[in-house]
């Protein structure tokens, strides 16, 4: 099983508001082409995409100690 990361861009939803400068369709294509295509660029897992385009993710999501001082604060501030 491939599983990869999508970075769909800030899109016109309820949510994104009305001014952001994505397209919807745009932000989607890149879920259905890691899903669907034998493109080699497409059949990889581990990886992080912006519109059918590998990128470099965050260094902080191979910090652990960033990783874990995150989920402190996320179980202090979620209601038990």
């Amino acid at each position: 099983m491939l599983s990869n990361g999508v970075e769909p861009g800030w899109v016109a939803t309820r949510m994104g508001g009305a001014g952001a400068p994505g397209d919807l369709a745009q932000g989607a294509e890149t879920q259905a082409w890691l899903a669907v295509s034998d493109d080699a660029a497409a059949t990889v897992t581990g990886g992080y995409f912006y519109h059918r385009r590998q990128q470099r993710p965050s260094p902080a999501t191979h910090d652990v100690a960033f990783q874990d001082a995150l989920f402190d604060y996320c179980e202090s501030v979620i209601p038990s």
